[in-house]
């Protein structure tokens, strides 16, 4: 770990060494998905290489992780159309977190969505992308 790293509170322990293992050694903060409707932390996931949008499997709630609304359509997406996040058991409910690459200035430099299986705690990156603008604050309550 970094002695810069924020983990939010919820995210399973596994999930938190994955995210922080695949940071390029810069401060990281890492956030749980919680859903807006009813608090649910289950999803299902979309994912491509330029973004992620999450569905809650408590209430069919749906968001958009980061900034992937803004690129989430068919002029952005070329030849990688998204699909849906599965675990190599078959399952396709998971928990979700969202790491964060901070630059020295604290802006979002990349961010990373990590997956857990809910059937068999299996952990995976299943996208990340560059973030090259800035402000970036308001990324950070995208998850």
């Amino acid at each position: 770990m970094h002695a810069d790293d924020q983990v939010g509170g919820g995210v399973p322990a596994e999930l938190v060494a994955l995210l922080r293992d695949a940071d390029d050694r810069r401060p990281v903060k890492i956030v749980p998905s919680v859903c807006r409707g009813c608090g649910g932390r289950v999803f299902s996931v979309l994912v491509n290489a330029s973004g992620a949008e999450r569905e809650c499997s408590g209430c069919g709630g749906r968001a958009f992780i980061a900034d992937s609304g803004e690129y989430w359509t068919e002029e952005y997406w070329e030849d990688d159309e998204p699909g849906t996040a599965c675990c190599p058991c078959g399952s396709g409910e998971f928990e979700v977190a969202v790491a964060f690459s901070l630059g020295g200035d604290g802006t979002v430099r990349w961010v990373t969505v990590g997956l857990r299986c809910t059937t068999d705690g299996f952990c995976g990156f299943y996208a990340d992308w560059k973030i090259d603008y800035a402000p970036t604050d308001h990324l950070l309550t995208m998850v």
